[in-house]
C-alpha cells in the first residue's frame, strides 16, 4: 500500500484483535484513508463498509473493501499486463510532476500519463477500474521522490526514483465471510446517518494539515481532472477551497462531538494521537456518552518529515523539531461487558 500519513500499520494487529474480541459481524471505516484497517478487517472476515471524502482514497476502499478477489483477479492481472506493455507518453502528469515539480523522473511521468489515459479510455466497471487505478498508484509511489507526503520533493533524487515503473496485482481478498463490503466517499457525518454497522472505527483527521494536500497527486491522478495548480508543489487548486472542521482547532470538537452522537453503530473504536486538536480528558468525556470507555496508549515515532525538520524554499532550514515521538490513543467504547472480555487484549491499557 502507499506511503500514508498516520497509517495505521504497525497497529493493525492490535485494533484487530480489539475489535475481533467485541465479536461485530460488520464494521464501519468512516476516515478509510488507504484502507490499511478495512483491509485487515475484511480478511478477518467481517463485512466492512469504508468510507472517505476523497476521491484517491474512495477508490482504494473500492479496490481492498468492496472488490473481492475471485470475481476480479483474473480480468486485473490481464488488464495489468497489457498496461506494463504501453510505451510513453508525456502529458500532463508528466509536466505537473516531473517538469514543474520533481516528484518523479520524467521517463515514468511519461508512463503514468499513457496508463492512465489507457485506463480512462476502456471504460471499465467501476471495481476493475480501481483495482488498476491502485495498481498505477501504488507502480507511482514505489518511484516517487519524497518524505512520504506530497506537500515537497526532496533536492536530490531519492534512490528509488531512479526505478522502472511497474505495475502489480493488488492484494484483492476474496469476499469475507460476513459478506460483501462496500466503499463510499461522503462527509464523515453524513456516512455516519446513512451506513449502519455492528461497530465503527473512527480515525479523524488530528490537526490542521489536510490529506488532500498531502496527498494531491493521488487526487489529481484517480479524477484525471487535469486542474490548475499552484506553488512549488503544483497542488490543486481547490486545496484550498476543500475543508474539513476536523482539520480546525476552533471546530474539531463539535464535529467530533456531533460524529459520536450520529454514528449508528454498537461499539465505537477510536484512534486519536496527542498531537491532535482534542485532549484525551475531553476524548474521553465526550465518548463516555456512549457507554463505557477503555484507553490503550501506544509510543510512536513521528513521520520522517517531522524528524527532518522544515524548510523554506530556498532549501533553508527554519525552525527546529521539538519532539520525535508521540502518543496514539486507542479509545474502546462498549458497554461493560463487552469491555470486560478485552481485558486478556489491553496489557498497555492506561
Amino acid at each position: 500500500m502507499i506511503k500514508y500519513l498516520g497509517s495505521k500499520r504497525t497497529l493493525i494487529p492490535r485494533l484487530v484483535a480489539l475489535i475481533c474480541g467485541l465479536a461485530p459481524r460488520s464494521a464501519l471505516d468512516l476516515f478509510s484513508g488507504t484502507s490499511r484497517v478495512g483491509h485487515a478487517l475484511k480478511r478477518a472476515g467481517l463485512r466492512v463498509h469504508a468510507n472517505d471524502h476523497n476521491a484517491y482514497a474512495a477508490t482504494l476502499a473500492r479496490c481492498y473493501v468492496q472488490a473481492d478477489r475471485e470475481a476480479l483477479e483474473a480480468d486485473a492481472g490481464r488488464l495489468i499486463a497489457e498496461l506494463n506493455r504501453l510505451p510513453p507518453a508525456a502529458g500532463y502528469f508528466t509536466e505537473t510532476f516531473c517538469e514543474r515539480s520533481r516528484f518523479f523522473q520524467p521517463r515514468n511521468g511519461a508512463r503514468i500519463d499513457a496508463i492512465r489515459e489507457a485506463i480512462a479510455a476502456r471504460g471499465l466497471a467501476p471495481e476493475l477500474e480501481a483495482v488498476l487505478m491502485v495498481a498505477l498508484m501504488e507502480a507511482a509511489d514505489r518511484v516517487d521522490s519524497t518524505t512520504g507526503v506530497q506537500m515537497a520533493y526532496l533536492k536530490q533524487w531519492a534512490a528509488r526514483a531512479h526505478n522502472e515503473l511497474e505495475l502489480r496485482l493488488p492484494e484483492l481478498l476474496p469476499q469475507a465471510a460476513a459478506g460483501k463490503g462496500s466503499a463510499h466517499q461522503l462527509d464523515a457525518l453524513a456516512a455516519a446517518a446513512e451506513i449502519e454497522a455492528d461497530l465503527a472505527y473512527l480515525d479523524p483527521p488530528y490537526n490542521q494539515h489536510k490529506y488532500l494536500g498531502n496527498y494531491h497527486i493521488w487526487e489529481s491522478l484517480v479524477l484525471w481532472d487535469k486542474p490548475a495548480t499552484y506553488g512549488v508543489a503544483c497542488k490543486r487548486v481547490d486545496c484550498r477551497e476543500r475543508t474539513s472542521a476536523f482539520n480546525s482547532r476552533v471546530g474539531a470538537a463539535a464535529a467530533m462531538r456531533a460524529l459520536i452522537a450520529g454514528v449508528r453503530a454498537r461499539h465505537l473504536v477510536v484512534s486519536f494521537s496527542d498531537e491532535g486538536h482534542i485532549g484525551r480528558d475531553e476524548m474521553e468525556a465526550m465518548l463516555g456518552a456512549r457507554g463505557e470507555v477503555l484507553v490503550l496508549a501506544h509510543d510512536f515515532k513521528r513521520y520522517v518529515g517531522a524528524q527532518i525538520g522544515i524548510f523554506n524554499p530556498r532549501g533553508e532550514k527554519v525552525g527546529k523539531v521539538d519532539h520525535l515521538r508521540n502518543t496514539e490513543y486507542i479509545y474502546v467504547v462498549s458497554d461493560r461487558e463487552s469491555l470486560a472480555r478485552l481485558r486478556p487484549l489491553t496489557e498497555l491499557a492506561s
